[in-house]
């Protein structure tokens, strides 16, 4: 159609656009796979259990194999297998110097864990209180006295507390003290099971102090304001203010140095191999010097059972109380 209007040229209308000639029809897309829901969990943590299983799992199983064997020098040497059953777990719980080394562990374990949760909690306040620099300075310092190696500071330990020239023998003849001149510090069972204290608790005590430190800065101020206005001192406002907010951090910490302190054996072994006359064994060591030392790997094997299972049940009451502490949560 034209419309014609005077003086004006007129225009003719455009044709509709064609729409364009139809192309190849496009593949649809394939739907994806999804995983059923819930197992994606089990797939990530899939690698990690498998390779517990091998490395660990296979270990395990092949010492309490070996546990129900009499396994000595003659069976090495001859290649034979000699079954015992439970002859060896029994001899062990019949050994009077067995539950010596039992009652001892855990009197270790109970000394080091308090010892640990202590210091490095005040060492965890200081840090909260000092200035940047001073802070900076300290936490390098506990960072560098947690990453030295066992066998390192074990070492260092030695010479510290050597008899000829042990740096505490002679600080302790400046200050006026006798019977220090070549004095044995490692002569009792007593004395180097101390040293071994020392050791651990010098290694141990920077990583509950900067976790502890960690934790405080999740506390807001206005807590601590509050307690102090309300008349608090520093030690109620931990009672009531650090400990109950912090609560879970003291008690997984504590289960870690329950299991870190326990299966020490670098640090004993390493400064005077459980020595004197075996005085200042723990479990792990005891399992060791049996089958290393004594050739008795069957009742070696056995020792190393009994200790996964007493762990297993002193920390048995201590999942309860971590298990109350979610539920209340």
């Amino acid at each position: 159609m034209t419309v014609q209007t005077e003086g004006v040229t007129p225009v003719a209308e455009e044709p509709p656009p064609r729409d364009p000639a139809p192309g190849p029809a496009e593949p649809s897309p394939r739907p994806r796979r999804s995983l059923p829901s819930g197992w994606l969990p089990y797939v990530l943590i899939g690698p990690a259990v498998v390779a517990l299983a091998v490395f660990l799992g296979y270990p395990l199983i092949r010492n309490v194999i070996v546990s129900l064997q009499q396994l000595g020098r003659i069976e090495m040497i001859s290649r034979t297998t000699v079954w015992t059953g439970l002859g060896n777990y029994t001899e062990l719980l019949q050994d009077d110097m067995f539950w010596t080394v039992v009652a001892r562990t855990f009197v270790f374990m109970a000394v080091n864990v308090v010892l640990i949760m202590v210091f490095g909690t005040l060492i965890g306040l200081l840090l909260n209180r000092l200035g940047k620099k001073m802070r900076m300075v300290l936490s390098i310092s506990l960072v560098l006295a947690w990453a030295m190696p066992i066998v390192a500071s074990a070492t260092v330990f030695r010479w510290l507390f050597d008899t000829q020239f042990g740096v505490m023998n002679w600080v302790m003849r400046s200050l006026g003290f006798e019977g220090y001149d070549q004095h044995n510090w490692f002569d009792t069972g007593f004395s180097t099971l101390a040293i071994v204290t020392l050791l651990i608790v010098w290694a141990s005590v920077p990583f509950v102090a900067l976790n502890m430190y960690a934790g405080l800065t999740t506390i807001s101020g206005e807590l601590y304001e509050a307690a102090r206005m309300d008349g608090a001192s520093n030690a109620r406002i931990f009672r009531s203010v650090v400990f109950p907010m912090l609560k879970p951090f003291f008690l997984i910490t504590t289960f870690l140095e329950i299991i870190w302190v326990f299966k020490a054996f670098a640090q004993i072994y390493a400064l005077n191999a459980g020595g004197p006359n075996r005085e200042s064994e723990t479990l792990p060591v005891f399992a060791y010097v049996e089958g290393m030392s004594q050739m008795q790997f069957g009742v070696a094997a056995a020792a190393s059972v009994l200790t996964i299972l007493l762990l297993m049940i002193a920390m048995s009451f201590y999942f309860r109380l971590i298990l109350k502490q979610e539920d209340e949560q």
